[in-house]
């Protein structure tokens, strides 16, 4: 029998309520009350897509009258059917590259303050005329910070991390959940790399990409 919405989302915030799990700026979000949440049917279909599209964009306007930190839209599939890590991955790009067509066909511009090429160190997908940066979890994830019952995608602003270093608090938090994750873990994450230094398309789907991997994602309508 299938669960329902509510349900759902409870156990996405046990999860992040576990003291265990390494994402502070996660529960900062669930504490304030400002973890969204969509519960749509399944990550390799775009049948919601025009039901998930307008909570994104609804989210990045409401963050841009009221850039309050620690903002998220969690948006969580039904369906969780066995996906390897490969198969999440492309689930992944495939419904951010639907959602970025539709931003696009809405006549949506990009963020100018990030790239839309997925090689630039400045890359974000940009919605509603905000950057996000996604965190994807899935069953079979390899590592336990990402390891979900249900496929996710997290959506975070951008901006935030951009608030958070104006502050001088982006690096002691990175560093505090670098710790946990390694504690949780056992090892450091691979994938995690300094803000500037290589593509966070890489770190989308958590799967450990290899060397030469290619990201399935072009934004309509952006300049190269």
């Amino acid at each position: 029998m299938e669960k329902p919405a509510t349900e759902i989302t409870d156990l996405f915030e046990d999860f992040v309520r576990d003291a265990a799990f390494p994402c502070v700026g996660a529960k900062s979000a669930l504490n304030k009350g400002q973890m969204h949440f969509v519960v749509a049917d399944d990550i390799r279909s775009a049948w919601d897509d025009l039901r998930i599209w307008p909570k994104i964009a609804s989210l990045a306007n409401s963050y841009r009258n009221d850039p309050v930190l620690f903002q998220t839209l969690v948006v969580i599939f039904r369906n969780n059917g066995p996906l390897s890590e490969r198969r999440f991955e492309r689930a992944v790009w495939d419904r951010l590259q639907s959602l970025s067509d539709k931003d696009d066909w809405l006549g949506q511009t990009v963020d100018p303050r990030i790239s839309s090429d997925p090689d630039d160190p400045h890359f974000a997908v940009s919605f509603g005329g905000e950057a996000f940066f996604v965190v994807g979890l899935h069953p079979n994830a390899s590592r336990p910070a990402r390891r979900f019952s249900y496929p996710v995608m997290v959506f975070n602003l951008h901006d935030q991390f951009e608030q958070l270093r104006s502050e001088g608090r982006y690096d002691p938090l990175r560093d505090t959940i670098l710790k946990r994750d390694e504690a949780l873990a056992g090892t450091i994450n691979p994938m995690l790399a300094q803000h500037g230094d290589a593509s966070a398309a890489r770190q989308y789907s958590g799967r450990r990409v290899e060397d030469g991997w290619v990201c399935p994602f072009s934004r309509k309508g952006a300049a190269s």
